[in-house]
């Protein structure tokens, strides 16, 4: 009887210990979240039923720098026609032949639009912007989540592959990843 007790003692200490541990794949900054491109409240904007103004969207990543640690994932979140390109930990912008292109290939924008198609250092390319869903007002660029894991520690390049926003714009960004 005396050994069953002890027993059950050992098993609720244990189960106690289990419930106040997290567990090892709750680190914290193994996520984090970036906006990839913002729509603009100055002037108002009405997107209702469902519309993208092109000249209504911030071309920005922000927050500019995000740390998470190795292992961990981006949480893209595009607004609008971006597309998302990660250069392995060490490339800067510099190191970006923003000249090397490919053109859009959905129907729409008319004339296509160039994409950066510098595959040195590239580690992820996401989705053509020109494929995804219209609006119905015909425009392209739907909004959307593209999630990005990088498992060495580095500090890693994000750029938005429209030609465009990446020359004229800066519209780039960094991951930092901790060991």
């Amino acid at each position: 009887m005396r050994r069953s007790t002890h027993s059950f003692m050992w098993l609720i200490v244990l189960l106690g210990l289990g419930l106040a541990v997290p567990p090892a794949m709750a680190q914290a900054g193994d996520n984090a979240t970036v906006s990839f491109g913002q729509w603009l409240t100055e002037p108002p904007l009405d997107r209702f039923p469902n519309l993208s103004p092109r000249l209504s969207n911030n071309h920005q990543l922000l927050p500019f720098d995000v740390t998470i640690q190795a292992g961990g994932a981006i949480n893209l979140n595009i607004s609008g026609f971006h597309q998302v390109i990660a250069y392995d930990a060490g490339t800067q912008p510099k190191n970006i032949n923003a000249t090397m292109t490919t053109t859009t290939r959905g129907p729409n924008p008319q004339p296509p639009v160039a994409l950066i198609d510098d595959p040195t250092h590239r580690i992820y390319r996401g989705l053509d912007p020109s494929l995804q869903p219209l609006d119905l007002s015909g425009m392209f660029g739907q909004d959307r989540v593209e999630v990005v894991t990088f498992a060495k520690p580095g500090r890693y390049l994000l750029i938005c592959g429209v030609q465009g926003h990446f020359v004229n714009d800066g519209m780039y960004g960094f991951v930092t990843v901790l060991p």
